[in-house]
């Protein structure tokens, strides 16, 4: 899909430090915040019941920042990147909180409002270039289309500029490949497109969307690297959602963990790495592989599924599948936890009393993660 098409899809849904927060007692934004979202709700209806999708999230992300946003399938990450970029189709979702982009709120703005910041203030790497992109367009029109719609240049002059683009991330030939289409470009040079799509305009939020999916670990790497190069030059705000944890240890400042709509961990990157705090984040670095240190025990993973998004678990909606409920009792099943700081700059939504957690991880998760946990 082009990006002129792709703008014909913005929700008006209704209104009601670190670089991330939760949900729960954020205060206002501070002062550097780009983007600031604030008890965001995304739900779709449906003949099963409403899909809270997005259920409470906060954060702020300042310009020259990298927030990586993790959790399984199905935790709202790609649900939050299309709410800010107002990609919802129109009457099929409700929306509340507030999306702030560098002072403009996005949420029940003018779709017209909306598509004239999307390409030039914020832009998207989405996860399947080949169904991201149009089939029946070459590259290069597709990139002269998203650049021309903010620039006021000829048709000569902006495929100048996609040329210019294709070649600083790595396409050869540029020239030649800028006049084939998707499906004539491998995976990894289709996400490179895609990027060069994403920066024709120099956007100020960059939204990378598993931008590594489906490639190979050499290109995976290139791929990073381009996205951190062009962050310095342009001092953009980035946020990365992904499965994989070695893509946010590699470029997050910051991370959030989602889990069943909710962030139920925020800290700076090595705090989430070297001294986790919530249950659920232990259960994703244990069944993580590590290469880089000495493991004492098999990888475990996270017993059961995520839940359904219509019917979320009441208390907290990780608790069917946590070992460490019975520590805490009936309050795991009937209250949701507050998103509250457990050390500087650091936030979980648990239960767990701060006890309890230093005598898990220091006796059971940190050994079984390997010897020499703090890198």
């Amino acid at each position: 899909m082009t990006p002129d098409a792709r703008s014909q899809s913005n929700p008006v849904p209704s209104r009601t430090s670190p670089s991330a927060h939760g949900a729960g007692g954020l205060g206002p934004p501070p002062d550097d915040a780009f983007l600031s979202v604030r008890d965001l709700q995304v739900r779709f209806p449906t003949e099963d019941g409403v899909v809270k999708s997005v259920d409470g999230l906060s954060f702020d992300l300042a310009r020259g920042r990298t927030l990586g946003i993790v959790g399984e399938s199905g935790s709202g990450k790609s649900v939050t990147s299309l709410s800010i970029m107002g990609l919802h189709e129109p009457g099929a979702v409700q929306i509340q909180g507030s999306i702030m982009l560098g002072g403009t709120e996005l949420v029940g703005a003018p779709p017209e409002l909306v598509r004239g910041l999307r390409g030039k203030r914020m832009a998207m790497i989405f996860q399947d270039p080949l169904s991201a992109m149009h089939p029946f367009y070459t590259v290069g029109q597709q990139i002269v289309e998203a650049y021309r719609v903010h620039n006021d240049v000829s048709k000569s002059a902006a495929r100048k500029h996609a040329v210019t683009m294709l070649d600083r991330v790595g396409i050869p030939q540029p020239g030649r490949r800028v006049d084939d289409y998707p499906h004539q470009f491998s995976g990894g040079m289709r996400q490179r497109a895609m990027i060069a799509m994403a920066l024709s305009c120099d956007p100020d939020l960059l939204i990378a969307d598993e931008p590594t999916t489906a490639l190979d670990v050499t290109v995976q790497a290139q791929i990073l690297d381009l996205i951190r190069d062009l962050q310095g030059e342009f001092n953009s705000a980035v946020v990365i959602i992904t499965h994989d944890l070695g893509v946010v240890a590699e470029l997050a400042d910051d991370i959030l963990v989602m889990y069943a709509g909710r962030s139920v961990e925020y800290a700076a990157s090595d705090d989430v790495f070297n001294h986790p705090q919530h249950p659920y984040t232990w259960g994703l670095l244990g069944s993580m592989p590590r290469l880089d240190r000495e493991t004492t025990e098999r990888l475990a993973p996270i017993p059961g599924t995520p839940p359904s998004l219509i019917r979320v678990p009441p208390g907290c909606p990780f608790h069917p599948r946590c070992r460490f409920r019975d520590r805490v009792g009936a309050a795991c099943t009937t209250e949701r936890p507050d998103f509250r700081e457990v050390a500087p700059d650091h936030r979980i939504a648990c239960h767990l009393d701060a006890r309890d957690r230093e005598e898990i991880w220091s006796q059971e998760i940190q050994p079984s993660l390997g010897a020499g946990a703090d890198t």
